[in-house]
């Protein structure tokens, strides 16, 4: 293959990992949006949907593969690949969890607790997504730095959220509330919480990849 040729491919792989994660960012938005508004055809399009972000993820896992195998690529290079790779089972595993959030979405009619902005910790963490997309695409070490240090915002609100649903399962109940309900509606929440905490964290590895991919630097892997 010609070194145009080589190069080529390697914008190719750029651009299906960009793809991948417009896919990947439409189903976290289509989720939130069917959270809040309590739409179930809308989560059941995210659920039916995770099936086309899986054969994008299988398709660059080969990509890499192959690029790996035939080219022995070394130094940047290697590194590039490696981190789209990588990059690219993160996302995965954020449509997996847009999936899961839709799933609650079809589950009861609203949640007993008002008072956790569920939505808000959503919107925090798909900014997140598409900031470390862009600092993958971009090559911008220092955004890597930033949708890092918004991550600790993430794991504060998330912990906020989760004590208000723990006190109030620790409150008196009235003699008109339903135990059993309550209960659907807390492990819905803490559930619907617990991942949108999980998203924060893959883009943080998207971000610590980036870093790795650009610099060499290893200071964001876990």
């Amino acid at each position: 293959m010609s070194r145009w040729a080589y190069r080529a491919e390697l914008r190719d792989l750029r651009e299906e990992l960009l793809a991948m994660s417009d896919l990947v960012c439409e189903a976290l938005q289509r989720a939130l949006d069917s959270l809040e508004e309590r739409d179930a055809a809308l989560a059941r399009r995210v659920i039916e949907g995770d099936d086309e972000i899986n054969e994008r993820y299988l398709a660059i896992e080969g990509h890499c593969t192959e690029l790996i195998a035939r080219q022995q690529p070394v130094a940047g290079d290697m590194r590039f690949v490696v981190a789209t790779f990588k990059i690219s089972t993160d996302l995965e595993r954020i449509g997996d969890l847009a999936r899961n959030l839709a799933t609650y979405a079809t589950r009861g009619e609203r949640h007993a607790y008002p008072e956790v902005d569920a939505g808000t910790i959503g919107r925090h963490v798909l900014a997140m997504v598409r900031e470390a997309v862009a600092a993958y695409a971009a090559e911008d070490p220092s955004a890597c730095y930033t949708v890092a240090e918004r991550d600790a915002e993430i794991d504060r609100l998330c912990e906020a959220a989760s004590g208000i649903v723990v006190r109030d399962l620790l409150a008196e109940r009235g003699p008109d509330e339903s135990a059993e309900s309550l209960l659907a509606d807390a492990s819905r929440l803490f559930l619907t919480i617990r991942d949108l905490e999980r998203v924060g964290d893959h883009a943080v590895n998207v971000a610590a990849r980036t870093l790795y991919m650009v610099e060499g630097n290893d200071d964001l892997l876990a």
